[in-house]
């Protein structure tokens, strides 16, 4: 059985209505998650931008079902003892469905543009496994735990009690010199991004192989994969699917329909087609790994494309 979740940028216009749509919708389609991306702004400019634990707290409390979380959140810009006690807020007040996602951080100009220090991708991947040291000590921890480290500290530290046993920690990324072995040692859930069905396997073999080597079963650590997909059975599905994309910059506003989606592939790695090729697709990440598929999803308007995905997708992927 392959999930079927949604995941949606936060910072491209979202705003509360469209938010609160999202939700009622996705949880009633029947979709397995729901997640936000963490960011302040799209690309370098200022718009609508929801913020990610003020948003999840609605969804926690106006769904019953679907389980949710932040793909991904960095470090430099959140701090994690904070956000660790907001996600087991959260985790509670939702019965237990929150996820917590932590990345190293990758778009320079919002950092800028608010004060954060960015840094080179060594500070960053240093701080993150600073943050996960932090975050699963207490999250784990039967006693007060002690830290020391360049970024944080912790002296006898605990959190309050909490009703469930708390969030697990996903962690996203694939690359495997500084990647994967945090997720080795630190994360419930590895969420891989931008690659082929074929690479998820080598890097999945190469995981397990990893996790033996620090003392835990490859069966610890849930695979999942994060995908742009855009499904529709003819053009003017795909030209809906795809609407967004026109107000990306004006540049693509008047573009065919192949140029718009050529240049979304020269950003990031997008799957087109109609629903049967969708499902082959997903078909083959399942046939490597894959347990759960995240599909991101910018068209906040678009509420017949998700109720369309799940009406010709996901029963293909349903528990016999």
């Amino acid at each position: 059985m392959l999930d079927i979740s949604i995941q949606i940028g936060i910072e491209n216009g979202l705003d509360w209505p469209r938010w609160k749509r999202l939700v009622q919708e996705i949880e009633q389609a029947g979709y397995a998650g729901l997640y936000l991306s963490d960011h302040f702004a799209w690309h370098g400019v200022a718009g609508n931008a929801l913020e990610l634990i003020v948003a999840l707290t609605y969804l926690a409390d106006h769904t019953e079902r679907v389980r949710f979380g932040s793909l991904v959140s960095p470090f430099t810009f959140r701090e994690p003892v904070m956000l660790l006690r907001q996600a087991i807020a959260l985790d509670d007040l939702s019965d237990g469905r929150m996820i917590l996602g932590f990345g190293a951080g990758n778009r320079e100009d919002e950092h800028v543009m608010f004060g954060y220090e960015f840094g080179t991708v060594s500070s960053r991947m240093a701080r993150l496994a600073e943050g996960l040291e932090v975050t699963t000590r207490l999250l784990r921890a039967e006693q007060p735990t002690s830290f020391t480290g360049r970024y944080y500290r912790l002296e006898n530290a605990e959190l309050p009690p909490r009703h469930h046993h708390g969030p697990p920690i996903l962690v996203g990324g694939q690359g495997p010199q500084r990647t994967l072995p945090l997720v080795a040692r630190y994360a419930d859930i590895w969420n891989g991004q931008r690659i082929t069905p074929d690479e998820y396997r080598q890097r999945s073999t190469l995981l397990d192989k990893m996790l033996i080597e620090v003392g835990r079963q490859p069966g610890d650590v849930k695979r999942t994969m994060s995908l742009w997909i855009f499904c529709g059975r003819n053009e003017a599905e795909l030209e809906q699917r795809a609407s967004w994309l026109r107000g990306v910059s004006p540049d693509w506003a008047d573009l065919s329909l192949d140029a718009l989606f050529d240049h979304m592939r020269s950003i990031v790695p997008i799957f087109v087609g109609p629903p049967e090729a969708v499902v082959e697709r997903l078909r083959a990440y399942e046939a490597a790994g894959v347990t759960e598929v995240m599909v991101q999803w910018y068209g906040y308007d678009d509420l017949d494309g998700l109720a369309h995905f799940a009406e010709q997708v996901m029963p293909h992927f349903a528990d016999a």
